[in-house]
């Protein structure tokens, strides 16, 4: 098991509806730390989990995952 401060937190239990735009590139944070839910703030340094990039391909809303 890992320690409690590398292991992920759940930020909320639904999606976040971001509005993205076309070509943009995201950085979703797995680990649940960031203060920038869903996006990385750099938190994960003392986890075992790194953001997850994503490039939107249209303007649109987006749903990025808020649990892990």
């Amino acid at each position: 098991s890992l320690p409690k401060a590398r292991q992920p937190v759940v930020a909320q239990k639904s999606p976040f509806a971001i509005e993205v735009k076309a070509g943009k590139v995201y950085s979703w944070y797995s680990c649940g730390r960031s203060s920038r839910q869903p996006f990385c703030d750099g938190s994960f340094k003392d986890s075992r989990l790194e953001p997850v990039a994503w490039t939107a391909e249209k303007s649109d809303t987006a749903y990025f995952c808020g649990c892990e």
